[in-house]
């Protein structure tokens, strides 16, 4: 399929930001939209290789820029470090969530009340906390090995559906840890299912990934992961 891709700029306040635009070329008239949060890297050339995969199946993609143009800019932050900063503020990550979200809903190639996020590694963080802040039109939300900390912010009740895509042996993300997210699923009343793939790690999706016993990727768990978004999508969407 053939796609158009872009840099697009929004803000959040005095923030800037500058995610990545991937749509079917010939797309006509609004239709379901996906957000896309990245890996602690922030927009890097895999993650826009992400979007435009998700693009080929026939929705427009927005991958989201958590960080902002300054910040990105500033070669002194170190990239965990850029990430820990947002993870240990999360009513400020939040807020940037939902104003990529609205970027995206307000595109004319979008449906705002049909939408869904997705996220990878700390942007798996993100798509649960934007599926914990409820906003509306948000229908899904898919975390592919994701970091599944609480965030600590005021419980709503979860409306949209999640889809969390998990290696069972993440060090990042210990069985404990599913369990308590699993519960907190149950408590905000929330439609959830999890794919766990046994003997998988972290950045499973993630080709450069080979950090053994901790972050390595995995062909058969990348192919599984991508068909079951493609499904999840097409349940809580409608058809691309």
């Amino acid at each position: 399929m053939r796609l158009t891709t872009a840099p697009l700029r929004y803000s959040d306040g005095e923030t800037e930001f500058e995610g990545w635009w991937a749509a079917p070329a010939d797309l006509t008239g609004p239709v379901p939209g996906v957000l896309m949060a990245p890996a602690f890297g922030g927009v890097g050339e895999q993650m826009k290789l992400n979007a435009e995969r998700v693009a080929a199946t026939g929705r427009p993609v927005l991958l989201l820029d958590p960080y902002g143009i300054e910040s990105m800019a500033d070669q002194t932050i170190d990239a965990m470090a850029r990430m820990q900063g947002m993870v240990a503020a999360r009513d400020v990550l939040q807020r940037r969530l939902l104003a990529a979200l609205e970027t995206l809903k307000a595109r004319p190639e979008v449906d705002g009340a049909r939408t869904a996020v997705c996220g990878y590694c700390f942007g798996g963080l993100c798509a649960l906390d934007l599926a914990r802040a409820a906003p509306e039109g948000l229908l899904g939300a898919v975390a592919l090995h994701g970091v599944l900390s609480p965030s600590g912010l005021e419980a709503k009740k979860i409306t949209a559906s999640v889809l969390v895509l998990h290696g069972w042996d993440d060090p990042l993300a210990t069985p404990d840890d599913v369990l308590a997210l699993a519960r907190e699923m149950d408590a905000a009343e929330a439609d959830w299912q999890l794919h766990a793939y046994g003997g998988v790690v972290h950045a499973f999706t993630t080709p450069q990934a080979n950090t053994p016993g901790r972050a390595v990727y995995d062909p058969r768990a990348d192919r599984r992961s991508f068909a079951a978004m493609t499904d999840f999508f097409g349940e809580v969407l409608g058809a691309a």
